[in-house]
This record gives structure tokens, C-alpha cells and sequence, in this order.
């Protein structure tokens, strides 16, 4: 039953050979190049910021950084002992995006931007983690519309978004917030230079 859900899903949002190339190039950039969106802007708020709210912004990035970690520790695991093979693999719809034939289940990608929203909707701010998930959920569609994975790898990846911040959560409250004070400090240290001149803030 979840197997054909899976694969009418996948069959309706699967690019075809007649779409135009500009739209699988379009389709391209933003299931390869969007999710630096991501890492981006969590960088940006540990550098900038209002002074009042940077411990908090730091927390956050701290946060993020544990919750990645988790999330992908979890989707290798899975992909190791329970693998599940890509639709072109399978010789199902139309691939228009190369990649290696690993295990599709869940999407690594999709792990990353969704663990990505729910930390900025958990730690952050409630709206930003709202605007995020849109360009998150863009790319799990264009990785499923460019036939690299099914839409099940995605709810997957939505899911073990979830789970991987609440763990991050617990690991922070149990003493891994430890580790934002050395961090700072080692930050503190290597642009220091750059604080001074206020490019950066302390």
C-alpha cells in the first residue's frame, strides 16, 4: 500500500522527456546549489547580529551544527542496514540529474535543509524556521521531480529532521552546551582582528 503510494507519487511528479530544458536546468540548481542557503545563513548568525541576541543566535548555530551530525549518523545507518535503492536504479521514471546509485532512503539532502527549518523554527525564530521550510520543501520536490529520489525519501528525511533536533536537544541539555563557550573563545581568538574593527561581532 505505501509502495504504490509511493510510486503513483513519484510517477506524478517525475519530470518527462518532453519537459523543457530549462525547466530540468532550473530543477538542477536548486536541488544541488539552494541548500547553501542553509549553512549560509546559520554562519551569518553567529557573525551578525543585534550584541543582545548573539548568545542566543550562537546557541542556535550550536544546536544546528549537533542536529546535522545526528541526522546524517541516522540516515547512513539506515541506508547501511535497511537499503533502499534510487528510482533510476530501478529502472523506474526519468533521471535528469547524474548521481551515484546509493541507498535513496532518506534523502541526505532533504535530512540537511528540513533538520535546517526545524532548527531555526525550534531555536531561532518561529517565522524564519516557517520561511525556510518553503526553499527546503522546493528541493525535496526538484530531487523527486529529477527522478534522483522517491517522495517516501523525503517523508523520511522530514521525520528524522524532527527526531534529530529533539536529540540534539537532550545531548544540549545533558552538557553539550559545553561546548559553545570554547568555540566562542576560539572564534574570539582567529578574528579577533576583525571584531576590533567591528566587522564581526564580539
Amino acid at each position: 500500500m505505501l509502495e504504490q503510494l509511493n510510486l503513483d507519487l513519484f510517477n506524478l511528479i517525475n519530470a518527462t522527456p518532453e519537459t523543457a530544458s530549462g525547466t530540468i536546468a532550473v530543477a538542477n540548481v536548486i536541488a544541488k546549489r539552494l541548500i547553501l542557503l542553509f549553512p549560509l545563513f546559520t554562519v551569518a548568525c553567529w557573525f551578525w547580529g543585534a550584541q543582545p541576541n548573539m548568545t542566543r543566535q550562537r546557541t542556535f548555530a550550536c544546536k544546528a551544527a549537533i542536529a546535522i551530525v545526528i541526522g546524517l549518523t541516522i540516515s547512513w545507518l539506515v541506508g547501511y542496514f535497511a537499503p533502499h535503492d534510487r528510482p533510476f536504479v530501478m529502472g523506474i521514471g526519468t533521471n535528469f540529474s547524474e548521481h551515484e546509485a546509493t541507498p535513496s532512503f532518506p534523502s541526505n539532502h532533504g535530512t540537511i535543509v528540513f533538520t535546517f527549518a526545524f532548527a531555526f523554527l525550534f531555536w531561532l525564530r518561529t517565522w524564519v524556521g516557517l520561511v525556510m521550510m518553503i526553499p527546503a520543501i522546493v528541493i525535496a520536490w526538484s530531487r523527486i521531480y529529477l527522478g534522483v529520489h522517491w517522495p517516501l525519501d523525503m517523508a523520511g528525511a522530514f521525520i528524522l529532521a524532527i527526531v534529530a533536533c529533539g536529540l540534539a536537544q537532550i545531548l544540549w541539555s545533558v552538557g553539550a552546551y559545553k561546548i559553545q563557550l570554547p568555540i566562542t573563545r576560539l572564534y574570539s581568538f582567529i578574528f579577533a582582528s576583525l571584531i576590533r574593527k567591528g566587522w564581526f561581532q564580539p
